[in-house]
Parts: structure tokens; sequence; C-alpha cells
């Protein structure tokens, strides 16, 4: 809800003085200022958002994450996808890349990820940074599977997901939380809330550090074998002011830091950033929401040798930095309207520094260097029109892309040259539209119907840095295109009853030239586009509130598909890498008394494949997680978390049979106040 601060003016030192004043002086000068409303967030969501399939999750629902971990959060959306099945303390980091509708198979983010509007991927990778994002800030997630570029931006590829900070109505003056578990491992986090004039600040830190578990089953330990062990913060500073009764000003800065080891003693990485925003939304007759942002992003490696168990690569950093912003302005037009012209803008450069390293010897045999710049212009236009019972929206948007300086050198320690690719610069044009309808049918049925074409750029990481995960190199692609989706869904919205709510989406969507790391001979690959990886299914959600008790649940179910030809005509037909057929949450929520809440939730993610070859497999796994919060005293309450209860073998790589795991059973104890 948002969050209304009253602002009166008395023009006498008593109010019993405002008649008397009016009388001698033939006027009443009693009227109050206007009331001045400040949300902190950005402009309302347009008509067309229940046209496409969108999902929002509130804040009861993200502050009640069984791992406290925001991917938790969003693993309860019909379609949403990581790269892999671990979480964000047990991943390498540029291994987070995010997608929905099963349009994955590499580790770049096909969905849009904004934080208060601002794009939140790592500029020269494309992953998310998961461990930066702590729940307890928001206030709500919006995800919209498909729909295009639209008005979000560039990206957009498989869909948005769009995270709204929490305002002090939300929060409280204070939330404080702690918590460890069964491993020691332990988190602790803290919000504090001040509401300054007509105005608020917030700020926020959250810090998780832990041993972490053995990713590596028993049968594959050596004595060089590590825990996943972590130790990450992150920091933020938010603060809303009105500028007029109707402008009003937002402004963030935040930091993070996160440090991992997977799987041997040495394998170390870590990931850092900060970033700064500023944002003016105006919501008078002529709406605009006018953004700016800048960030700093940086990330390390240390690759260890499988057989000898020492360094043989040290990616010491990629420093990248993205830059940007956002114009969108809703002009007063004919009444029924809704109308949405606007500009974006987002650039991106970084560069790689690694040297590789002897694993007999120790000493490095080469250094290494590559980057290069990517650029997006976006221009848009979108109408809604409101007829009665039904809402047409279309749309168009024309993106000028740029990838320049891009270039990757590697010298010997002699400083004399042994490779190096200049790729030439290129920019292109392209026009994206979308087009749908919503009619309600009925007081409880609506159905809606729509079409859309989406853009991504490839990453810097994916255009010019190779890498090694022991025995498959993987080649990078200076040549690489943009991708383009097209695609076209229908569904409807149901509620029989007040308490129940059904959503059901069919939707085929194809993403052509698809990018994706091809195998083009025994233990190498190469990031390529594929001529186009299709995607046909059934998303579906239920949402029921009886007194007390709650349940929501959601399935997705895909025929996802490549299209080979050429090198990659081995892969036709074959099921896109990391992506699972079905998947399916069920959450059930008890609320008994005042301050009390139970939940339990059962997942299920049907077997994937390692490789674009389908030569390993990652098993069907079904996991069963539990929250508890019970009261103890005013504000403070004890909460008790389970993940994976059943002991679950999560199998997150398995690459010739060398297997890596996901979270095992793990039992959290914590305290909370003020949630």
């Amino acid at each position: 809800m948002p969050m209304k601060l009253r602002l009166s003016v008395c023009v006498c030192a008593l109010s019993l003085c405002a008649p008397l004043a009016a009388q001698e002086q033939g006027e009443d000068e009693s009227e109050a200022k206007p009331e001045i409303v400040v949300t902190g967030r950005g402009l309302d969501p347009a008509l067309s958002t229940g046209i496409y399939a969108t999902t929002t999750l509130e804040r009861e629902t993200i502050v009640a994450s069984p791992s406290g971990r925001i991917e938790d959060v969003l693993r309860g959306v019909a379609g949403f996808q990581q790269f892999r099945r671990s979480d964000s303390r047990s991943s390498n980091p540029s291994a987070q890349g995010v997608t929905l509708r099963a349009l994955g198979g590499n580790a770049t983010s096909r969905a849009l990820v904004l934080l208060d509007g601002v794009p939140i991927a790592d500029p020269f990778f494309g992953y998310i940074p998961l461990s930066a994002i702590a729940p307890e800030t928001l206030g709500q997630i919006r995800v919209t599977r498909g729909g295009g570029s639209g008005p979000f931006g560039a990206g957009a590829l498989a869909g948005t997901i769009e995270l709204d900070s929490a305002d002090p109505s939300a929060t409280g003056t204070f939330l404080g939380s702690a918590a460890i578990n069964n491993r020691e491992e332990t988190e602790a986090s803290g919000v504090l809330s001040q509401r300054l004039g007509s105005g608020f600040a917030v700020a926020s830190g959250r810090w998780d550090r832990g041993q972490g578990f053995f990713t590596t089953p028993d049968s594959q330990r050596v004595p060089a074998s590590a825990r996943a062990g972590f130790d990450s913060w992150n920091a933020a500073l938010r603060g809303v002011a009105p500028l007029t009764g109707q402008i009003e000003l937002q402004a963030r800065v935040a930091a993070f830091r996160d440090n991992r080891t997977l799987r041997f003693e040495g394998a170390d990485s870590f990931s850092e950033g900060q970033e700064a925003s500023l944002r003016i939304v105006g919501r008078g007759d002529w709406q605009f929401d006018a953004l700016a942002y800048v960030q700093a992003r940086d990330f390390g490696n240390v690759v260890i040798s499988s057989t000898r168990f020492t360094p043989v690569l040290d990616q010491r950093r990629t420093p990248s930095t993205g830059v940007g912003g956002k114009f969108e302005l809703r002009p007063p037009v004919a009444e029924g309207h809704d109308l949405r012209i606007g500009i974006d803008y987002r650039r991106a450069d970084g560069e790689l520094q690694e040297e590789a390293i002897s694993a007999f010897s120790g000493n490095i045999t080469e250094r290494r260097r590559a980057g290069g710049a990517t650029a997006n212009l976006g221009i848009f236009i979108e109408d809604d029109w409101q007829i009665g019972p039904l809402i047409i929206n279309g749309g168009l948007r024309a993106d000028r892309t740029s990838i320049t300086d891009g270039f990757y050198r590697a010298v010997n320690p002699a400083g004399m040259l042994v490779s190096e690719i200049i790729a030439p610069d290129r920019d292109d044009w392209a026009l994206n539209w979308r087009a749908g309808a919503l009619f309600y049918a009925t007081r409880r049925l609506d159905l809606r119907a729509a079409a859309y074409t989406g853009l991504r750029l490839p990453t810097l990481n994916e255009l010019y840095r190779p890498f090694v995960v022991f025995p498959v190199t993987t080649q990078a692609n200076a040549a690489l295109e943009n991708e383009r989706l097209q695609g076209f869904e229908v569904g409807l919205d149901w509620q029989p009853v007040n308490e129940v709510v059904f959503s059901v989406t069919a939707f085929d969507n194809e993403v052509k030239d698809a990018i994706a790391n091809v195998t083009i001979a025994p233990n190498l690959r190469q990031r390529q586009n594929l001529p186009a990886i299709e995607a046909r299914g059934i998303e579906a959600s239920v949402a029921a509130k009886f007194g007390s008790v709650s349940l929501d649940g959601s399935l997705a179910w895909t025929d996802a598909e490549v299209r080979g030809q050429g090198s990659s005509l081995a892969l036709d037909g074959n099921r896109p890498s990391q992506t699972p057929e079905f998947s399916a949450t069920l959450t059930l929520g008890w609320r008994p008394a005042a301050g009390w809440q139970l939940a339990t939730t059962l997942r299920h993610v049907s077997a994937q494949f390692e490789d674009d070859l389908e030569s390993d497999v990652l098993p069907a796994a079904t996991t069963l997680d539990a929250f508890i919060a019970a009261p103890l005293a005013g504000k403070l309450s004890v909460v008790l978390r389970g993940e994976n209860l059943t002991g679950e073998d999560i199998v997150t790589r398995n690459q010739g049979g060398s297997i890596d795991l996901g979270v095992p059973r793990t039992i959290w104890l914590g305290l909370r106040y003020g949630f």
C-alpha cells in the first residue's frame, strides 16, 4: 500500500481563528495544502499488464522463504529457471543466469531483471548477483513471462522480473534477523527506516557466511576436495523525497561482495559491485519516469586442476561498467487510452585479466586480456485502449545495437604475442513489436491473447572469453549475432469463488540465432548461434485461501527443441541443455493466530541434460522445505526453517560422471524482530 504523509498548515495560531479571519477579510484562508503522496516506486503498471502472463509475489511470500534466498522465492513462479540447480551459496557466480519458459541453454540471463527499474545483470557476464538481493528489503516482485522487449528494454527475451523495494509502511522503523543452521553457518540482516519530512530513507545490510557443504559425492572426494564455503555481504541506502506535490525523487547507492570456494581447496572466486541510481517520477496529468544509473562490477576466479589439484588458471580480475537510463512519458490522451512513449539506453564495457599456470611447475605460461563494449539504444511507443470489457494493447520498439572495441590477446611470460583477435566494430537497427488483448468475459473469467518479438545482445563474456571446465574447453566467438525472439500465447484467469484463482497460459516461443555452447570436437565446444530454439508449453498456477489456510501452486510443462543445421546439425531435435521438461511447486500455508506462520513447500524438477549432445543426465529431483514463525514477545519471533528435508540428492552438474550436488538437508533456527 502506498504511504501517505499529510502536510497541513494552520493560517492562524488556533484553528478557531480561521472563521473570524475569513469574516474580517471576506475570504476563506483555512484551506489546507494538498496531500503529498510518496510511494518510492515507479509509475503504476500499465493497463496491458494483465494481457501478458504475469505473476505477482507479495511481501508476505518474499520474506517467508525456507532458504532465505531470492532465487528460492522466484522458484515458485511457473517457468522460472536458473542455469544450474545450485543456489547462490554453492555455484560459481558467473553461472547465475536466469531465464523463463525453458529458453535456457547457457549461463547468460535471457530474462531482464530490474531492481527499482534498474537492470542488475553483470555488464560483462550477464549473470544476476543473487546474493546481493536481500528479500527482506523488497515489497513486491512482478514476473512477466514472454511479452517481448516492449517498454521494458532490450534483454527481456524470455520475460521480465521486476523487483520493487519496500517502503517504511512495510518494514516499520526496524527489521532485524539472525539465524544459524546445523552446519554452524550464519546469516544476519537489518533494515532501518526513517521518515524524513514528507519523504523517507531506508538503510539495509546483510551478511551470510559458512563453511558450506561438500558438493562432491562421497565416492568422488579426494584429499583436496573442499566444502562450498561462502562469505558474502551487501549494503544499500535509499532515499525518497517529494520535489512537488506530484513529483518525487528517488536515490539509491549500494555495494556488495561475495566470496566462494567450490569443489577443491584454493578454487576461490569473488564477485563485487557498487552502484548508484537516480530516479524522478511524476504522477500528474503528464506522468513521467526518468532514470539514470551507473554500475561498477568485478569478478575473479581461480581454477584448480582436477588431476594434480594445483592452480591452472588465475582469472584475477574482470572489471566492468554499466551505465544507462530510461525516460518514459505518459501524456493525457483520449479517454480510455494509456499511451507510453519513451527511450532507454544501456552501455556495458569490461576487460578480462587472467594468467594460465602450469599445473607441474606452478609458473605462469600465458597472460590473457579480452574485452570490449556493447550498447543498446531503444525508442518505444505503446498504447493500451479500453473499450468496455476489452483492453487492446499494441506497441513498437526500435533498437540500435552496437558491439565495439572487441579484442582477445594472449602473450607469453616474455611478452611475445601468442594469439590475438581484433574484432571489427558493428552496429544494427532492429524493429520489435507486441500486441495483445484482454477480455473480461464474466465477472470471474478473463481471456487473453498476445504476440510479440524481442531482442538480446550477446554479452562480452560470450563474445570474447574462452573458458575450461576440465576436460572441456569452450571457445568464445566474436562473430555472434543478436538473439531474436518471436512468440505468441493464449491464456485465462478464472476465479470460480472468491477464495480461489486459477491461471493457465499456453505459449509458443522461438529464439532465432540462439547462443549456445556447441560441441565441435571431443572435449571442445564453441559459442555459436543456433538456427533456433523452439519452446512450446503450458504454465498454470492456483492460489486459494480459506480462512487461515492457504494453498499456492504452479507448474510448467515445456516441449523445447533445438533447430540445428551445418555445424549444429547433430543437435537438431535435441532438448536444450540445462532445461527440464516439467517443474512444479506446491506450498501449503497456515496462520493459526496473529504472528504465527507455517508453510511447507513441495517442489519437483524433471530430468535435464548437462550438455548439448544429451550425453550426461541430471536426474529428476523432488524436495520438501518448511518455514515456521512463532511470536515470542511483542515484535520478536522465533523462526525455524528447513531446506531439502527429505535429503534428496540434487545433481547440479554431471560432466562425464564427475558430479556436483546441491544443498543437502539443512535446518535453520533464528530470531527476527519487526517482520
